[in-house]
């Protein structure tokens, strides 16, 4: 292998050298070069969450995914690539899931949109106290939000799944 250039150092393929006879290349010495993208597996759904914190301060915390299982355990930390903004609030529980998206893109504009209702919704006095009672405001705020962006979105295919009771 050598270098392109010094200002380039990308690897360049070795050559062959031609030998001196009339022989042609053998088929295994030629690379095939792909420059594009590896698809991906259209099969899948993608999902919506959302997963509360169980140390305080509660905190609530929406994302999008095509594998929760992996996903919550990366928010833990027992797997690497969790969002640096749920590192704080560990371990993570699922409070809810919304499933049935048919495609990246689309989850992703539920999730803003949730995200953004649920900053632009009126709170109702903030709570000091640390117990159940902050848990419980925070995903009933949540919730008035996703009722909200549910009827914004056609929404024949998704389904909303609660596991703590708003």
């Amino acid at each position: 292998m050598r270098l392109l250039s010094k200002t380039f150092p990308s690897v360049k393929p070795p050559t062959l050298k031609k030998s001196r006879s009339t022989d042609t290349i053998p088929s295994t010495a030629l690379v095939s070069i792909s420059r594009s993208k590896p698809e991906k597996s259209t099969s899948s759904s993608w999902w919506v969450y959302l997963i509360l914190s169980t140390k305080p301060p509660i905190k609530t915390y929406v994302g999008v995914t095509n594998n929760f299982s992996r996903r919550l355990k990366q928010h833990n930390g027992e797997l690497v690539g969790g969002a640096k903004a749920s590192r704080a609030g560990r371990p993570w529980v699922c409070a809810c899931i919304i499933q049935g998206f048919d495609s990246q893109s689309e989850a992703c504009k539920f999730e803003s949109k949730w995200k953004s209702l649920s900053r632009k919704l009126r709170r109702n006095g903030k709570n000091d106290d640390t117990t159940g009672h902050e848990s419980q405001a925070l995903v009933q705020h949540r919730k008035k939000a996703l009722s909200r962006v549910e009827g914004l979105f056609n929404s024949n295919n998704v389904q909303v799944q609660w596991k703590i009771n708003p």
